[in-house]
């Protein structure tokens, strides 16, 4: 039986979740518009602990939710994920935050396009077939009229996560699904740690950083 804490900050959700041989056994989450992880991350760690009736010291691993996303929330879930893993003893996972976001999405054919809002224009997508298996690597891009065209022309195109708001003001395809008021969640990072797990693909502790794909820009407040 292998038991997996997995959290999720590289949005507004905070999100932790416990998970069982891959399934998702407690979840503890707010998904409000704000960014509360640094007050509730570790409340809800000792809350999803509590609820699956364990200790710290049963969990057999830590998994992280590697990014790409926020800067700060990154930072946040990263370090608390570092800090479990030394006082506990335990490995790090980590899983990327879009494939976790794709898986939910059911798609029967097609591909999915898990993407998350960045400044402007522009989302971090990658692409994935309906078999959660990645045909296009993650990438920054600035979305236009003709954005992911030909895979449009070729069939469904299901657009999920907080940059889909925008995705839908410039792509009016017939072929575009949009699944909206996703964001990515611990939910769906169990399975896909679990399978990390039972590789022993796991991180160097010490070393880990997030998964940033761009640097960090520190803005002027404004006078």
């Amino acid at each position: 039986m292998a038991l997996i804490l997995s959290i999720e900050t590289t949005t507004t959700n905070c999100s932790v979740a416990i998970s069982e041989e891959g399934k998702t056994i407690v979840l503890k989450e707010d998904n409000g518009n704000g960014y509360s992880h640094a007050e509730s991350l570790h409340v809800f760690i000792d809350e999803v602990i509590k609820s699956a009736n364990i200790q710290g010291a049963e969990l057999d691993a830590i998994a992280i939710s590697k990014g790409p996303g926020s800067y700060t929330g990154l930072r946040i879930g990263v370090s608390a994920a570092k800090g479990l893993c030394f006082s506990l003893d335990k490995p790090l996972i980590s899983v990327s935050t879009l494939e976790a976001l794709a898986c939910q999405v059911n798609a029967f054919d097609g591909v999915i396009v898990p993407m998350l809002d960045a400044r402007r224009l522009e989302v971090y997508s990658a692409i994935f077939d309906n078999n959660y298996k990645a045909i296009r690597e993650v990438q920054a891009e600035v979305l236009d009229a003709d954005s992911y065209a030909k895979y449009l022309e070729n069939g469904s195109v299901h657009f999920v996560g907080n940059g889909v708001e925008k995705t839908k003001g410039l792509i009016s395809h017939p072929n575009a699904i949009f699944v909206e008021g996703k964001l990515p969640s611990a939910k769906e990072m169990g399975a896909l740690a679990y399978d990390k797990f039972k590789k022993n693909d796991i991180e160097d502790v010490a070393y880990f950083e997030p998964f940033y794909l761009k640097d960090f820009i520190a803005l002027k407040p404004k006078s």
